[in-house]
């Protein structure tokens, strides 16, 4: 008996060492555990940090044309702010962002726009899901439309200080909608990438229809990947809509005011492509828009002689733009951009019928102009939250001016803010 319990104890003490070192390990692993869930539990509101940054821009431009008479000669008004500056110093729009995780399954983004006229406009507030997987990605609420290449980049952080002509004559300077959008990227070793929108329609080249349901859809596919060095990106999108009286004042043939108005169906097209090799980004657009439906004159208002009449309009129109921008130093980039309207084929029912108003009481419909631009910049970023930019511009949009534009813009970034797009 007593030979029976030495051995147990010689046992005992033999494996000691090594249950104690289990044991020690054992509670390692506890407390690193207990450590992860500690982090991942939901915190107080005082411990709620989420990404703030502030963006703020401002110009100081010199124009030889009134941009307050600013326009596109060919292509209907927006309403948007697509002209240049104001002349001389200005405050530009300011940008607040916040952004954060609202759980693992949600992610939450504010975008204000602090405008020079003292006012609050809501350019992004949406969610967007993180854990549908699979490489779907569903976004709801207001936000950029995915469509083309620079729409969805804030403008400031454009290459250049404002839109392409074809973004401000198409989409009154960039879409952003209320809506939804789904998105699904491919598990490839290179993109693949396909969307679709559904939004309220609330802004160019939509009239905000008072309507159940979706008044603007949208489609857009991109591939890209790298290719001798080059990284690559190339895309087609959709853009439908059905405004009703979008309208625009015009003046008639005797310089009287006249109100023009569009009802009917609005289709646009977009390819774009982007090459990045090592300091060197070449970026261009094409876009087409075939609109049909009626067209609505009424010079009641101005020198009365036909008063309200309405007949069938057809119009294809497209437009293009190519620039190149090149790091020449670590600190510095020059880019050229280059931009062309083409006003296409119109088919104006009051007009060809002959019984009323010529295409002279249409100046900026009627219209054989072509407007382009070409813009030179170069600008300094001592780091990655600062900019200082010089523009010069030769813009042709207005029929038989040319407006010479110089312009310094300055782009200041404060707080966290996340990675720009490709």
């Amino acid at each position: 008996m007593f030979r029976s319990m030495g051995c147990a104890m010689a046992l005992a003490v033999a494996t000691a060492p090594a249950y104690a070192q289990q044991s020690d390990e054992v509670r390692k692993l506890q407390q690193r555990v207990d450590r992860l869930e500690a982090q991942s539990q939901p915190r107080g509101q005082s411990a709620f940090n989420p990404e703030i940054s502030l963006i703020l821009q401002g110009t100081a431009a010199s124009l030889k044309q009134d941009p307050g008479t600013y326009q596109i000669t060919g292509f209907a008004p927006s309403g948007g702010e697509v002209g240049p500056p104001r002349r001389g110093l200005s405050l530009a729009e300011s940008e607040l962002v916040v952004a954060a995780n609202v759980d693992p399954y949600f992610r939450g983004q504010l975008v204000a726009a602090l405008t020079p006229e003292d006012e609050i406009e809501v350019e992004e507030a949406f969610f967007q899901t993180l854990a549908l997987g699979r490489g779907f990605t569903l976004k709801g609420g207001r936000f950029l439309s995915g469509i083309g290449y620079q729409n969805e980049i804030h403008q400031h952080a454009w290459d250049f200080q404002d839109a392409p002509l074809a973004y401000n004559a198409f989409l009154g300077g960039r879409l952003n909608d209320d809506g939804v959008q789904a998105r699904w990227v491919a598990p490839l070793d290179f993109l693949l990438e396909l969307g679709i929108e559904a939004g309220r329609g609330r802004n160019f080249p939509a009239t905000d229809p008072n309507k159940n349901g979706a008044g603007a859809w949208s489609l857009f596919g991109h591939v890209g990947g790298d290719l001798a060095g080059s990284a690559w990106r190339a895309g087609l999108s959709y853009l439908r809509v059905k405004p009703s009286d979008r309208a625009f004042e015009d003046s008639d043939a005797l310089g009287a005011a006249a109100t023009q108005s569009f009802t009917g169906e609005s289709k646009l097209w977009i390819a774009d492509l982007v090459v990045k090799w090592r300091d060197l980004k070449l970026q261009g657009e094409y876009f087409r828009r075939q609109e049909s439906g009626d067209l609505t004159y009424d010079d009641s208002g101005g020198s009365a002689v036909f008063g309200a009449l309405t007949d069938s309009y057809k119009s294809t129109q497209s437009g293009w733009y190519a620039q190149a921008v090149y790091r020449f130093l670590p600190q510095w980039r020059v880019g050229y951009r280059y931009d062309r309207l083409d006003h296409g084929d119109v088919s104006n029912g009051i007009v060809d019928n002959g019984l009323g108003p010529t295409a002279a009481d249409f100046p900026l419909l009627m219209t054989d102009h072509n407007p382009t631009r070409s813009t030179l910049m170069v600008d300094w970023s001592p780091t990655e939250f600062s900019r200082l930019r010089l523009q010069f511009a030769q813009d042709k949009s207005r029929a038989g001016v040319t407006d010479d534009q110089v312009v310094l813009q300055y782009v200041h970034s404060l707080g966290v803010h996340g990675a720009h797009k490709f």
